[in-house]
C-alpha cells in the first residue's frame, strides 16, 4: 500500500479550518509577548540628561547663552560636550557642573559662562539631578546607574540576551521530550508572573535576574510555539502560518513604543507591558498536544481523540483512523500497540536524544551546519541594519513604531516568494541581495546619504525574509523527533549573532563600513551555500530520523540513476 504519514490528518479534516484557525490566532497572540520583553529594555534603561547635584539652594543658571533660574529649564538643552552647566546657590557659591564631576570655583568676582581662576574639582558618585521631561522614572534614575555605574545599564541587555540563548536550548530540548503544549503553559504563566515581578524589583540585581530568567521563559515560548503551529496546520498553509508568528513579535515591539510613549516611569510600564498577554492564560490550559508528538510518541488512543475532536469542531465527520496514520511498515505494530498502556510501548522517541543527534550522519552534519548559518547570518545581519540605519533622530518611540512596521512587508514578501518558488529559492536570493545591499553601501559616495539609507532598508528587509523564512525551513528539515530541538539549537545560534552584532558595529570605529564588509561576506557564502540543501516546498514533515535519511537516500539513488543514465545516453548515442 502507498505510504500514509500524518499529514494525511490535514487532507481529511482541513488545513486551515476552525479548529486549527482558533488555536492558531491564541497561540500567536501570546508571540506578541515576546517581542514584548525583547524589546522592553530600550526604555527600562533610557538614560535621560543629568549632572551632579550641588549643597544648597539654586538661584540662577548658565549654558552658554542660555540663562534660567533653575535646572529643569536649562537641563532638556544641555551637551555634555559644549560645556559645563555653571549655577549660583542660595549662598553665594558658583559651580561648574558636568555630567561626572562639578567643580567649585575659589573667590569669582562675577557671574559669568567662562572663569579662569581656580577651582576645586571633585567627583561625584552619588546625587544627581535628572532631566525629566522625557522620562520620568527609569532603572537609571532610581538606581544610579550613571558615570561608574553606566556599565551596569549597558550589561542589562547582554544578560538578557544569554537568557534567551539558555532558553531557546533547554525548552526546545524539554518541548521533545515532555510535549509541546506543557512547554507552552509553563513558559507562558512564566511569562506573566515574572513579568510582572520585574516591575517590583527593589534593586538592581533582582531585576537583572528577574530579567534573565523572563528571557529564558519567553525565548522558550517563541521556539516552541513555531513547532506548535507548524504541526497543528497543512502543507498549504505553513509557510503563512509560521511567517505570521514574527509579524506578531513585531507587533510586540510596536506596542512596547505605545506604552514606551503613554508611560514614562518604568515600573508601570513594565507591568502594563507584562498584562497585555494576560488573557491567553484563560485559555492555554485547554490547548491540545499536537498529532506529530502524540504518533512519535505512540500515544495512538489520544491521537484518535484528538482526530475525533477536530473534526466535531470543524463540522465533518472522522473517518480516520490513528493506524491510517502509520506507513505500511509501521501499521501492522500499531494495531497490536493500539491496545497497549503508553509506559509499556517501545518508541524510538525514547531513546536519549541529544544535540548529537543533529549530526548523525554526514549529510545530516552539513545541513545542520549551514542552518545554524543562516540563523547566525540572519540574527547578526538584523541587528548591523538596525544599530546602523534605524536611528533616524527625531522622536524615538516613533523610530521603534517604524522599526515594527518596516518588518511586516518583508515577511509578506517572504510568504508569497516561499509559496512560489519554494523556500531554498526564496532564501537564496534574500541573502545575496543582502550582501549586494551591504557591498553597494560600501562603493556609494558617503554623500549620497538617500542612497545609502534606501540600500540600508534594502539590505534589512532581504535579510528579515531570509530571518523570517528559517524557522520554517528548519521545522522542515527535520523531522519530528528532533524539530524543537533543531529549532532550539538554532534560535541559539541566532541570538549568539545578537550577541556579536553590537561588537560588529563598534568595528565602525576601526574602519566606517567595516560592520557591512563583514555582513556581506559573510551573507554571500552562507547564500552559496544554501543551495545545497534540499527544498520542501509541497513535501510532507517526516515523524523519525530514519525516514528523513530514507527520502534523502531515495533522492540521491534518484540523481545516480538519472546520471548513469546520461552516461549510457553518451556512451550509445542514437
Amino acid at each position: 500500500p502507498s505510504e500514509m504519514t500524518v499529514e494525511k490528518i490535514f487532507d481529511e479534516l482541513g488545513h486551515f479550518k476552525r479548529f486549527q484557525a482558533c488555536l492558531y490566532f491564541a497561540a500567536v497572540f501570546q508571540a506578541v509577548a515576546c517581542g514584548i520583553h525583547y524589546l522592553a529594555s530600550v526604555f527600562l534603561v533610557e538614560t535621560p540628561n543629568f549632572v551632579c547635584s550641588v549643597p544648597g539652594n539654586i538661584t540662577d543658571v548658565l549654558f552658554g547663552n542660555l540663562t534660567g533660574s533653575s535646572l529643569e529649564d536649562v537641563l532638556p538643552l544641555f551637551k555634555p560636550a559644549h560645556g559645563p552647566l555653571v549655577v549660583r546657590t542660595s549662598e553665594g557659591e558658583q559651580w561648574e557642573l558636568s555630567r561626572c564631576r562639578r567643580a567649585l570655583r575659589i573667590n569669582p568676582q562675577g557671574f559669568t559662562y567662562n572663569f579662569d581662576g581656580n577651582k576645586t574639582v571633585k567627583a561625584c558618585n552619588s546625587n544627581f539631578i535628572y532631566d525629566h521631561s522625557e522620562v520620568q522614572q527609569s532603572i537609571v534614575t532610581d538606581w544610579d546607574l550613571v558615570c561608574e555605574r553606566e556599565w551596569l545599564a549597558k550589561l542589562c541587555q547582554p544578560t538578557f540576551m544569554l537568557g534567551v540563548l539558555i532558553g531557546a536550548l533547554v525548552f526546545g530540548d524539554v518541548a521533545d521530550r515532555v510535549g509541546r503544549v506543557r512547554i507552552l503553559m509553563f513558559t507562558s504563566l512564566c511569562q506573566f508572573a515574572l513579568g510582572v515581578a520585574v516591575g517590583f524589583s527593589g534593586n538592581y540585581n533582582v531585576f537583572v535576574v528577574l530579567r534573565f530568567f523572563l528571557a529564558m521563559v519567553s525565548s522558550g515560548y517563541l521556539v516552541v510555539v513555531f513547532v506548535y503551529v507548524t504541526e497543528f496546520t497543512g502543507i498549504k498553509v505553513r509557510t503563512w502560518t509560521s511567517m505570521h508568528v514574527h509579524a506578531a513579535f513585531a507587533v510586540g515591539i510596536m506596542a512596547v513604543a505605545l506604552t514606551g510613549y503613554l508611560v514614562r516611569v518604568w515600573w508601570i510600564y513594565q507591568i502594563i507591558l507584562s498584562i497585555c498577554t494576560s488573557p491567553f492564560l484563560l485559555i492555554c490550559w485547554k490547548f491540545p498536544e499536537t498529532p506529530f508528538f502524540l504518533m512519535a510518541k505512540g500515544r495512538y488512543k489520544d491521537t484518535q481523540t484528538l482526530l475525533d475532536a477536530i473534526a466535531h469542531f470543524n463540522g465533518l465527520e472522522c473517518r480516520l483512523k490513528a493506524e491510517d496514520l502509520l506507513d505500511s511498515a509501521e501499521r501492522e505494530n500499531g494495531r497490536a500497540l493500539l491496545g497497549q498502556e503508553a509506559e509499556e510501548r517501545p518508541s524510538q522517541s525514547e531513546k536519549k536524544l541529544s544535540i548529537l543527534d543533529l549530526f548523525g550522519s554526514w549529510r545530516m552534519a552539513g545541513r545542520t551546519c549551514t542552518v545554524w548559518a543562516i540563523w547566525f547570518i540572519g540574527s547578526l545581519g538584523y541587528y548591523v541594519f538596525s544599530l546602523g540605519s534605524v536611528n533616524l533622530g527625531g522622536n524615538q518611540y516613533i523610530n521603534l513604531f517604524l522599526v515594527g512596521l518596516v518588518e511586516l512587508p518583508s515577511y509578506l514578501v517572504g510568504c508569497f516568494a516561499m509559496d512560489r518558488v519554494g523556500r531554498k529559492k526564496t532564501c537564496v536570493p534574500a541573502l545575496l541581495l543582502a550582501a549586494i545591499a551591504c557591498f553597494l553601501i560600501i562603493v556609494v559616495p558617503g554623500d549620497i546619504e538617500a542612497l545609502a539609507i534606501v540600500l540600508c532598508m534594502i539590505g534589512k528587509f532581504s535579510i528579515a525574509i531570509a530571518f523570517g523564512l528559517i524557522y520554517l525551513y528548519t521545522c522542515e528539515l527535520y523531522p519530528t523527533i528532533i524539530r524543537s530541538l533543531a529549532v532550539g539549537s538554532g534560535s541559539m545560534m541566532c541570538r549568539v549573532g545578537s550577541v556579536v552584532a553590537p561588537f560588529c558595529v563598534y568595528l565602525a570605529d576601526v574602519w566606517i563600513y567595516l560592520p557591512q564588509l563583514i555582513v556581506g561576506i559573510l551573507a554571500f557564502i552562507i547564500g552559496v551555500l544554501t543551495m545545497l540543501l534540499p527544498e520542501t516546498l509541497g513535501k510532507p514533515l517526516t515523524t523519525t530520523l530514519e525516514e528523513a535519511e530514507r527520502k534523502a537516500l531515495e533522492k540521491q539513488s534518484r540523481r545516480k540513476r538519472a546520471e548513469q543514465w546520461l552516461q549510457t545516453f553518451k556512451k550509445y548515442p542514437l
